[in-house]
């Protein structure tokens, strides 16, 4: 909206089409600049594997996007054993990516992948690494799957845009057949930091809270381990709590912010982007998968990631959901 001024005399506008060079104005109305379009407030969750594509909507000039790539999935021994000789592992974290006030025009058209939690899988064929995420050439990549006696890393990122941060998601702890169990999944990504450690029961192993909480192992039995915990999409919040180190506990609960899921057993990883659960050989076929990935973005006047007006509310009803 604009308001005009006619050779110094008062703010205004005369009655009509009529501007004349001098004399002073009525001041009845406002003139309307039709050429400007209102700034539009609203996002867009892509939560469904796979891969889709985001057109940039009328009135919207820059937009900030998070990715999260989907968790490992865990290992499992591939038949039952009295014995503990065979203990896998959980798998990897899911990586996160965020980027603030990319500019955009109308139409733009950007590919969007929104990765799938890695399966698990027995010792004889292998659990499988989890999707990775993205929005055009930034990329969260999922994290990798759980093995034997094998530290696995969580999921890694690819900015893609100035001013784009990232993290990585949390590992898994490897072990020997010397007693400790299994190791738990690692936590997904933070806002502000790397996700949580999956940790084997050995008392040596040190408790650890990351933003996205890494499972920890079931020491009553040495059969499993948990899932870690998962990150939410609505912005950054408190971190997620680990799962203790040599304790009867449930893997890493939480990750930051709303709907960041806990860990809550081998078979339920955190969302988004926990690491599936590991299992030794006389809990044989219960390996958990990893945690599925997310894209979301969000659009509209003074809205960025990690935690500026990202909550959902700030998008006044306009959400979409694919």
């Amino acid at each position: 909206m604009s308001v005009w001024r006619k050779q110094g005399g008062l703010i205004g506008k005369q009655g009509g089409n009529n501007y004349p060079s001098s004399g002073i104005w009525d001041v009845v109305d406002n003139y309307i600049e039709n050429n400007i379009v209102p700034e539009v407030t609203g996002e867009v969750q892509y939560i469904t594997p796979g891969t889709h594509t985001f057109t940039v909507p009328v009135g919207v000039t820059n937009v900030s996007v998070l990715c999260v790539g989907a968790g490992g999935g865990g290992m499992f021994y591939n038949a039952t054993n009295s014995g503990f000789s065979y203990r896998m592992n959980g798998g990897g974290g899911g990586g996160l990516v965020y980027v603030t006030a990319l500019a955009v025009v109308a139409g733009d058209l950007f590919s969007v992948v929104v990765g799938a939690g890695g399966q698990s899988g027995a010792y004889s064929t292998g659990s499988t690494v989890g999707g990775a995420s993205s929005f055009g050439s930034m990329i969260a990549r999922g994290g990798n799957p759980g093995r034997y006696n094998t530290n696995v890393t969580g999921g890694t990122v690819t900015p893609g845009y100035g001013g784009a941060v990232g993290f990585s998601g949390g590992g898994s702890s490897g072990t020997g057949s010397s007693g400790n169990g299994p190791a738990g999944g690692g936590g997904a990504a933070g806002y502000t930091s790397v996700g949580g450690q999956g940790w084997n029961r050995a008392a040596s192993q040190p408790s650890y809270s990351g933003d996205g909480g890494g499972g920890g192992g079931w020491t009553t039995s040495y059969y499993k381990s948990y899932s870690g915990g998962g990150v939410g999409m609505f912005g950054a919040g408190a971190a997620g709590v680990q799962g203790g180190a040599n304790l009867q506990a449930l893997g890493g609960s939480g990750g930051t912010a709303a709907s960041g899921g806990s860990g809550t057993s081998d078979q339920l990883p955190g969302l988004y982007g926990g690491g599936g659960g590991g299992n030794s050989s006389n809990y044989s076929g219960f390996g958990g998968d990893g945690g599925q990935g997310v894209v979301r973005v969000i659009f509209g006047t003074g809205r960025a990631f990690p935690s500026t007006n990202t909550d959902l509310s700030s998008s006044n009803g306009n959400v979409t959901v694919i």
